[in-house]
Parts: C-alpha cells; sequence; structure tokens
C-alpha cells in the first residue's frame, strides 16, 4: 500500500511514505480517496471513514492533499468489503430487465434513464409467452389480440389468427405504461434507479473501473446537472443511437425510422378494433417494411417503417392512414412519435467490460419488426451471465463472461433471425411478391406455423408432408406474382394500395 500514498503532501514536517502506509493498511483504498463531505476531520476510503489524525505522522500537523488513487481489479478476483458494480444505461424492456437481474442477483446496480415517461413509436406487441416468463401483470396488457388482417396491396384482406386457441393471443401495450412498470419492479429489487442523460465513461486502466459521466434531472431542472458515478462494468442498453455502442466501436448498422400516430378514434369504430390488429403491405405504405393499426388502451396505434427511404416517412403514413381512413374516421391525432429501428446485430456487441443489449446490439427481428420480448430477453441474458461468473457479486467479471450470454443468445435465436430476413428479402421486394405473400397467410398451415413460433418464441419444426405442400404454394404464389408483375409493367390494369383503396370505396 505504500504506493498508494506515493505523491501525499503533509503541511510542515514531511513524512516518510512508510509511515503512512503502515498507519492506513487496514484502509486499503479501492476507490480512491476524498474528503467527507461537511467533515474536516476525515477521509473516505473504500466506504469507510478514516480520522484524519491517521495521517498525522512525524510531526506532521494535517494532511492537505490526497491523491486519489485506483487499484484494477483482475477479472475473478474477489471483491473486499463491497460488491461488484454495474451501470445499466438506457431504462426500456433491455436495460430494465437487465437492472432487476442483477439487484436480484447481489450487484450493485445504476439503472440511468433521461425520459421516464418515454414513449417509444412501438406497435407495443408481446407474445403470450412473455407474459408468464417475465411475470406480468394483465393489467398493463391494453388489449389481447385474437384476430388480425393482412391486407395486400390491391387490398385484399386475408383474415389471420383462425388457428388460435381460446387461451392464446398477442398482448398490446403502451410503451410508456409497460416500461415504466420494468423499472420501478428493478428499483424495487434494489436497483438505483437515475434520472439521467449519459454523457461519456471513461475507464481507468485497463482493469480499472469506469467513471460515468451524466446529467441528472432528479432535482426537476431542464438543463440537467452533472455527476458521476464510479462502476466496474457497463452495460449499453440504450438504442438504436447508443452512444455505449460508439464509444467500443461497435461498427454501423442499417436502421429503420418508424413513425407512428397515436389516433382516438369514435367508440363504434374503437369497437371493430376491440381485439384485431391490420397490417399493410404495398410500396405506398413501405417500399421494405409495412404498416400497421394496432388497438391500444383507448385509442389506436396507426404506423409504418423504412430502411430504404427514411426521408419520405411521412409520405408512407400518410398512405398507412390513407388505406385505413374509413375505419378510423372522425379519428383525433392525439401524439406522434418517430424513431430508430435497428435492422441487424451490430458488428461487435461486447468490449472488455462492456456489453450491449436489446436496440443497442441491433435485437430486431426483420420482417415482423419485433423487438420487445428480444431486448427484454437479452438484458435478462446478459445480467444473468454477470451473476452467474461474479458468484453473486462478490468477484470481477469481464469480457469472457459477457462472451458467454452471447453464445447463448445466437444459439438460441440464430435461426429465428435468419427465416425472418430470407422472408423480408423474398416477399417485400415487389408488390407482386407481397401479393404472393399475402394469398400464403391465408392457408392454415401457415398461420399455425407462425403462431406457434411468434407466440413461444421457438422454430417449431414443421411436418415433412405439409412442408412440401407449403413449397409447391409458394413457388406457385411467386410465379403468380411475377406474371403479376409483368401485367403491370405492360400497363395492364392492375392497381395498388392507396389508388386501389380509393377506387374500392368508391364502389362501396
Amino acid at each position: 500500500m505504500a504506493a498508494s500514498f506515493a505523491n501525499t503532501q503533509v503541511s510542515g514536517k514531511t513524512a516518510t511514505r512508510q509511515a503512512v502506509a503502515s498507519r492506513v493498511a487496514p484502509f486499503r483504498a479501492v476507490t480512491g480517496a476524498r474528503r467527507v463531505a461537511g467533515a474536516q476531520t476525515s477521509w473516505l476510503f473504500a466506504g469507510q471513514t478514516v480520522p484524519q489524525r491517521l495521517f498525522a505522522v512525524s510531526g506532521a500537523r494535517s494532511v492537505s492533499r490526497a491523491v486519489q488513487t485506483v487499484f484494477a481489479v483482475r477479472d475473478g478476483a474477489s471483491l473486499e468489503g463491497r460488491k461488484l458494480r454495474v451501470a445499466v444505461i438506457g431504462g426500456g424492456p433491455s436495460g430494465a430487465c437487465a437492472a432487476e437481474s442483477l439487484a436480484k442477483g447481489g450487484v450493485e446496480t445504476y439503472l440511468i434513464e433521461r425520459k421516464l415517461d418515454n414513449c417509444k413509436p412501438c406497435g407495443g406487441a408481446i407474445p403470450i409467452c412473455m407474459v408468464e416468463e417475465f411475470d406480468l401483470p394483465l393489467e398493463i396488457i391494453d388489449r389481447k389480440v385474437t384476430k388480425m388482417k393482412m391486407i395486400s396491396p390491391s387490398n385484399r384482406e386475408v383474415d389471420v389468427g383462425k388457428t388460435l386457441s381460446e387461451t392464446e393471443w398477442i398482448g398490446m401495450c403502451r410503451r410508456e405504461v409497460f416500461d415504466d412498470f420494468l423499472r420501478k419492479r428493478a428499483q424495487k429489487l434494489g436497483a438505483n434507479v437515475l434520472n439521467g442523460l449519459f454523457m461519456r465513461s471513461e475507464q481507468q486502466g485497463e482493469n480499472g473501473p469506469f467513471t460515468i459521466y451524466y446529467n441528472s434531472y432528479e432535482d426537476g431542472s431542464k438543463m440537467g446537472t452533472p455527476a458521476t458515478i464510479e462502476v466496474d462494468m457497463i452495460i449499453g442498453a440504450d438504442g438504436a443511437n447508443s452512444r455505449i455502442a460508439k464509444e467500443i466501436d461497435a461498427g454501423e448498422y442499417d436502421y429503420a425510422i418508424a413513425f407512428q400516430e397515436r389516433i382516438r378514434i369514435p367508440d363504434d369504430k374503437m369497437k371493430y378494433y376491440e381485439n384485431l390488429a391490420e397490417m399493410y403491405v404495398g410500396d405506398d405504405v413501405s417500399p421494405d417494411f409495412y404498416g400497421w393499426v394496432f388497438p391500444k388502451y383507448d385509442h389506436v396505434a396507426v404506423g409504418t417503417g423504412t430502411v430504404v427511404n427514411k426521408t419520405a416517412i411521412k409520405q408512407y403514413q400518410q398512405a398507412t392512414r390513407d388505406r385505413a381512413k374509413v375505419k378510423t374516421e372522425g379519428g383525433k391525432i392525439i401524439r406522434v412519435e418517430a424513431h430508430p429501428i435497428p435492422e441487424h446485430p451490430r458488428p461487435r456487441r461486447c468490449k472488455g467490460r462492456v456489453a450491449l443489449v436489446g436496440d443497442a446490439a441491433g435485437y430486431v427481428t426483420k420482417c415482423s419488426g419485433e423487438g420487445i420480448y428480444f431486448a427484454a430477453k437479452s438484458g435478462r441474458m446478459c445480467a444473468e451471465a454477470i451473476v452467474e461468473a461474479s458468484s453473486n457479486g462478490t468477484k470481477m467479471v469481464g469480457e469472457e463472461a459477457i462472451r458467454n450470454y452471447l453464445d447463448k443468445w445466437d444459439r438460441k435465436y440464430w435461426a429465428t433471425y435468419k427465416v425472418l430476413d430470407i422472408l423480408q428479402k423474398v416477399f417485400y421486394r415487389s408488390n407482386p411478391a407481397r401479393e404472393a405473400f399475402v394469398e400464403l397467410c391465408e392457408d392454415s398451415y401457415v398461420q399455425k406455423m407462425t403462431f406457434d413460433s411468434y407466440l413461444y418464441k421457438t422454430v417449431v419444426p414443421g411436418n415433412p408432408l405439409d412442408d412440401v405442400k407449403l413449397l409447391v404454394r409458394t413457388v406457385g404464389s411467386l410465379i403468380r406474382s411475377n406474371a403479376l408483375r409483368s401485367a403491370d409493367s405492360k400497363s395492364v390494369n392492375v392497381s395498388f394500395g392507396s389508388k386501389a383503396n380509393d377506387q374500392r370505396v368508391a364502389t362501396v
């Protein structure tokens, strides 16, 4: 410990380093020394108050300054007198579930979130398996969707959901309610929830702690007050524009812009959407995604998204509203939301003692655009790996523990992401291909396989004979779609999207 105070200065006669070290050895400074606020006669070492007189040796009258010393702790080493400290940046489903698991596992946890009333522009759909797996109360679920309509570019409507049992449904939530519940539960379990905006972090040596710099809004100020905390690890759960991802050079990736309007519609029209969700496909609503009308507590959420033409997002949103205007007529917009959505996992998802989860890691599926379940699951899996490797917060852990989480994640969900990526490339490439996709959705076997995979988050093995039949039907649908594309290119009377909807409405 002599090196800890090699530069300690004393007023009056200079004390020897050996004498100082021998007097303060019982108070090994893990996080450095600082004067206790409001006290004139003591210093704080690793959370223990040390009388200032211990520094007055060899005739020295007082200590005028103690140089802060940080001790690096290697992975696997026991933490004496304290717990492992982890900062979770971002309080959405991934961050809140990570904080919950860390706190339950005995880790000293800090959850930093700027917008505690965050309303992310998200469809808000969750699979039924998530309710039990994450012990969610039914009160935070606005609607139980048991029916869906897939609506093609030419406005052909296909009813989806006929294979669902009476106990199966898709939950619809408002993110401001859903996320708030998860954060408060983490807080009750011991996580420190801080209303703040993360600015940057600095690591003090290769195995040293991190200093988190953030603006605190705990006092209700709009500008925020600069503040810091010191931690051993960081979990980046701060979304598609993650600052943590930038700090670890996680790499660039494609992202979509999601745009959504909350619309309060008349009661008779809301009755239509009581347990029904709609999905619209077509070049008019999105060149590479879909538009949606999802029921919420007392309103509907109407939205769309795109990767390839972000500047036209409002045009696509208007087209989605046009397609649904008969069913939402007379509605009043009560909220407008927009947010980036990742399109694929980042090239790097961890570095040293820093991990990425949720949207920050890129865990949103293609084709369906689902992200809530995978965000929450990734946060939990990452935290559980840290808790296990640290023996409930009593040991230092590093990149090996994080990579264990990533390996488990990739083994469990790689096939799901790959299948949905292929489906998007095959069926979202043109309006005729989307027509073929909607046609296939009418098939009972397709519906059963789709819902079983979605509701229970597994790639369900199919019946070999039915799989062959499905392949034949898929090829047939694609052939017809290509024929339709050829006909469309020759200016045959084929119309799609909003224009087709106007024509259909005019004849009603």
